[in-house]
């Protein structure tokens, strides 16, 4: 399981720790994510960040056997498991079925303008939000009322216990990963996620958004013209966090998936 944009794996425990009894887990962060150290930003792009999760499944392949895995993404590690060439390409190992969670998706015919200046404007966003905080109860209020307003009881300080680390100081708090390095992939991504082909996908997929009448916590997600090409659903009343809002649901869906197509 991999998680979005500036985030970590462990803010998705209320949606994942629903599988752990039926399955073997793998989550993971991404680099200058999470647990991960930060590393040189001019490493930090769409390309590695591809390499990096298809040495993962591999790794996991590797140690643990052939058996079929599943692949649950959201947002920017959605958007990377598409873009590669190998996690579903059928051969030994890879990846049997995705379940794509708030794909940051946008097919190349109306609404180009307007999927740039919405990438533009959360890149724009992501470089000038508060970065460092006196202590996480400040950072805690914060997402509780701009955007996690939604989510299951505990989520901001959830956040706030998967996104910051303690800073050189030791006086404050700061982001795990970056701000800039968070604005970087918001640049980068609007030109990758054109290149994603839905009509051409190598393994069974699902796509579950957010609710298509809200406003978006990111970029704009799944173009709903698009629709007759993948399996997808949305979960009503939910934004991009709709995993830490409405994990049941989300859960509910990924087995009826995985049921339809005999993995379970």
């Amino acid at each position: 399981m991999g998680h979005g944009n500036g985030l970590a794996v462990d803010l998705y425990y209320p949606f994942w720790s629903r599988f752990l009894d039926d399955f073997d887990v793998f989550v993971y962060d991404m680099r200058n994510h999470g647990w991960n150290e930060v590393g040189p930003s001019s490493e930090h792009n769409v390309p590695n960040l591809i390499r990096d999760q298809e040495q993962v499944v591999e790794a996991v392949s590797s140690r643990y056997g052939e058996t079929p895995t599943i692949g649950v993404f959201h947002s920017l590690s959605a958007l990377t498991a598409l873009l590669s060439s190998a996690l579903g390409s059928g051969r030994t190992g890879d990846l049997s079925a995705w379940i794509l969670y708030d794909p940051p998706l946008y097919k190349p015919r109306l609404g180009e303008a307007e999927f740039d200046k919405s990438a533009d404007r959360s890149a724009e966003i992501a470089r000038r939000r508060t970065d460092r905080f006196g202590k996480a109860a400040d950072f805690q209020e914060l997402v509780h009322h701009l955007l996690l307003t939604r989510a299951v009881p505990g989520a901001a300080e959830l956040m706030a216990e998967t996104v910051l680390r303690a800073s050189a100081d030791g006086e404050s708090v700061e982001l795990r990963c970056p701000r800039e390095y968070e604005a970087q992939i918001f640049a980068y991504a609007r030109t990758y996620a054109f290149l994603v082909d839905l009509g051409d996908l190598p393994c069974p997929t699902k796509v579950v958004g957010s609710d298509p009448m809200m406003t978006f916590a990111y970029m704009p997600t799944f173009n709903l013209s698009h629709i007759n090409t993948v399996d997808y659903d949305f979960i009503p009343e939910s934004t991009h966090f709709l995993q830490i809002e409405h994990p049941a649901e989300c859960a509910k869906l990924m087995r009826g998936f995985l049921e339809g197509h005999g993995f379970l």
